[in-house]
């Protein structure tokens, strides 16, 4: 059981709450006397943390590829509560497919909810936000947000842009006393593999054993307990100047310190030719 904190409770907004991270998380934020405007897909689907917490949660049906929807959520929250201290975007998923086999239709709309969607809800919440006098937005990100893997290499290239757009955010934000915090989880043990999180192109034959292999390797990862987050991202929401990144479990740094080590190399060894190529300064 996580304690109440001794100051005010924090007001939620949290994206995706029916399954996953933000089902583990938005059950944590409550059970230490927080409140939270829960959002999904499908308010049945979380009509149990209305049952257990009462007026501590606000329920809200949300499709946030739905822009008016998250305006109308967003404000809805706000006027309920009478602020949002924290805005977590967490709802998502990954598209299974190589570079060749995805459709355009497909990849835009897995951008549609992990990067437009957050997008629609930070929109919303900055000009209550400034109003209140600052805040903190949240979002989930990806370990795979530094690195990438084949076969969900369209999944890691929109949490590439989901981190480039928080770090201008950041920047933007910071006078007017809104903080920024990406959140990047490696491998755990949540429903983020299941059907619900996870959408397939359709196959090509050349590619099957690739993938079969792929797949085969993922399954030997070690996972981390879902259970186990909670502590770490209220610490993070309680904190004074939280970092703008923060990697969730112990394998992200050093898989991170690899990547960014062979890439330095690469540029190193091909620095002679890049810098040939500057010309005289005009």
């Amino acid at each position: 059981m996580i304690h109440q904190n001794e100051k005010a409770p924090k007001i939620w907004f949290i994206t995706g709450t029916s399954r996953g991270f933000g089902r583990v998380w938005t059950e944590a934020i409550l059970q230490r006397g927080d409140k939270v405007a829960a959002t999904a897909r499908s308010l049945e689907s979380i009509a149990d943390f209305k049952e257990k917490y009462g007026d501590n949660v606000l329920t809200l049906e949300l499709d946030v590829t739905n822009p008016g929807q998250v305006k109308e959520a967003v404000e809805r929250a706000h006027a309920h509560f009478g602020r949002l201290d924290i805005v977590l975007n967490n709802a998502g998923y990954s598209l299974v497919a190589t570079i060749e086999e995805a459709e355009p239709d497909e990849v835009k709309a897995m951008y549609e909810t992990n990067i437009f969607g957050p997008l629609a809800v930070i929109k919303a919440a900055l000009p209550l936000l400034r109003k209140q006098g600052g805040g903190h937005i949240m979002g989930t990100s990806s370990n795979l947000g530094h690195v990438t893997l084949p076969v969900i290499g369209y999944y890691a290239s929109s949490k590439w842009a989901f981190e480039s757009i928080h770090e201008s955010l950041a920047m933007e934000v910071k006078d007017f006393g809104i903080k920024v915090t990406i959140i990047e989880p490696g491998a755990y043990a949540t429903e983020f593999g299941s059907q619900e999180s996870l959408k397939f192109s359709a196959g090509m034959d050349i590619y099957t054993d690739f993938k079969n292999q792929f797949f085969q390797q993922l399954q030997s990862l070690e996972r981390g307990d879902p259970a186990a987050t909670p502590q770490a991202i209220l610490q993070i929401a309680d904190a004074e100047n939280p970092p703008l990144r923060f990697f969730l479990g112990s394998h992200n740094l050093p898989g991170v310190k690899q990547a960014y080590g062979e890439r330095i190399s690469v540029w190193e060894e091909w620095d002679s030719l890049a810098s040939s190529a500057q010309g005289q300064a005009k």
